[in-house]
């Protein structure tokens, strides 16, 4: 199950942790993150010594802003605190997963 980020959680669950973190910056009202959001809740229950999470960039500018979230959706796989990788637009869940096992 992907994990929900907030401004508030961000630091100790993508930042400070000690495995990759895979984060799909979203809003509900997007088309197109909606579609990507199917892929990630799938992906999250195959990926194991990973995260896989979400954050709502309406209710958590902070993060978004902090991280120049320009467009949505955007994935962002962390590893070490550092943005590895990027992706804008929908992802096929054997790209993303690919992706985040070779982190």
């Amino acid at each position: 199950m992907e994990l929900n980020l907030t401004d508030k959680n961000f630091e100790t669950e993508v930042i400070k942790s000690d495995v990759p973190v895979l984060v799909d910056f979203f809003a509900p009202w997007c088309g197109p993150c909606q579609m990507l959001g199917t892929v990630v809740d799938k992906l999250a229950a195959e990926v194991s010594g990973a995260k896989v999470a979400k954050l709502n960039v309406d209710e958590n500018p902070d993060t978004a802003a902090a991280y120049d979230i320009m467009s949505i959706p955007t994935i962002k796989i962390f590893k070490g605190g550092k943005v590895v990788k990027e992706f804008n637009g929908v992802q096929s869940k054997d790209k993303l997963k690919e992706e985040l096992e070779s982190a």
